[in-house]
């Protein structure tokens, strides 16, 4: 985990109104601009700091480990929002203590993991798939089968995401069957597909599934489709592909975490990551896509063009991760730690 601290400059001392105080931030790897956190010290006086995870799991598992009470915020996907919900891990806001809420757009307004948006707020949205770099490879990667499959130019060059949710959604749909499936034979048969697929990966890597594309250490890998966008900005001939199986569809959210040590100082930050303006400092860093109205004119042209961003239209459609039941999540653990092994 690496930790970065911002602190006010001496412009500060002509902002107005400041809040003053800290915000603590639990936050994925690589997908914040510090010139943005930096904006935010200037206009308010707060003293941020900022710690990264790598996958929604690992972050989970470390505030359940001792962690919640000691950060504000995390920016959870979609799917992980409802557990640690469920879980009592996140506190609640009123519209009233928002004044940008009215900003989110109307398809995020009201969600099946957090319904009416009580608890957080649209970050960015993207999806997961794979790239290829189209110097090693030119045949076909229409498939799944590229990664779980490969070609003999392929194999024992492809990065894997280090994220279970995500390689076992991708593996269903790879083979056809349910996500949270309780059948033993569906569920044996996923096992044995990733088991054998093993033998042509790599590494596994979230945080480093760029630049092992752009190093040239990968000619493959699992990606999310920001990071393709960024490898291809960095040089690499990577195509990203939305395959026919299908692919996966996350909304990454800010939360206002249970027993937040600074509530006021995390809800103004929210609410300043709901203004237009700097909701697209965040995608044009990031690559993904906002879920803010009026992001538009602020946007690069290269984001707003971006074939990462503008699937085909006769793409199939992505899935948005589900939530097993307790029971059968235990099942795709298993599976995931024997792959791990």
């Amino acid at each position: 985990m690496k930790t970065i601290l911002i602190t006010a400059a001496a412009i500060l001392c002509a902002a107005p109104a400041f809040a003053e105080g800290e915000l603590k931030i639990y936050h994925w790897f690589e997908y914040i601009p510090q010139e943005l956190v930096d904006k935010f010290t200037a206009e308010t006086g707060i003293t941020v700091t900022i710690d990264t995870y790598d996958s929604n799991e690992s972050m989970l598992a470390s505030l359940k480990a001792g962690k919640l009470g000691e950060y504000d915020v995390a920016v959870p996907a979609d799917f992980m929002v409802g557990i640690m919900k469920a879980d009592g891990m996140l506190d609640t806001f009123t519209q009233d203590e928002m004044p940008n809420f009215a900003n989110i757009a109307p398809q995020w307004r009201d969600v099946p993991f957090d319904p009416g948006r009580t608890s957080s707020i649209p970050y960015q949205w993207g999806t997961t798939s794979f790239s290829v770099n189209r110097d090693v490879y030119q045949g076909d990667i229409s498939s799944l089968a590229t990664i779980f499959n490969p070609p003999p130019e392929l194999q024992g060059k492809i990065n894997v995401l280090d994220s279970q949710n995500e390689v076992l959604i991708l593996g269903s749909l790879y083979l056809g069957i349910p996500q949270c499936t309780s059948d033993r034979e569906q569920l044996k048969a996923l096992n044995d597909m990733l088991l054998n697929a093993k033998q042509y990966w790599a590494s596994f890597g979230s945080d480093t599934a760029k630049d092992v594309l752009v190093s040239g250490d990968a000619a493959a890998g699992m990606i999310y489709n920001g990071f393709s966008a960024k490898a291809r900005a960095e040089g690499a001939n990577v195509e990203y592909v939305y395959p026919t199986e299908g692919h996966v569809v996350w909304m990454d959210n800010m939360v206002l975490l249970a027993d937040a040590p600074n509530r006021e100082n995390a809800l103004l930050f929210m609410n300043f990551l709901l203004d237009p303006e700097n909701a697209a400092a965040v995608t044009n860093y990031a690559a993904y896509t906002s879920g803010v109205t009026g992001v538009e004119p602020f946007l690069d042209e290269a984001i707003r063009t971006s074939p990462e961003n503008n699937p085909p239209a006769d793409a199939t459609p992505g899935v948005f991760a589900q939530a097993c039941d307790q029971e059968t999540q235990q099942l795709y653990d298993a599976i995931w730690t024997n792959l791990k092994k």
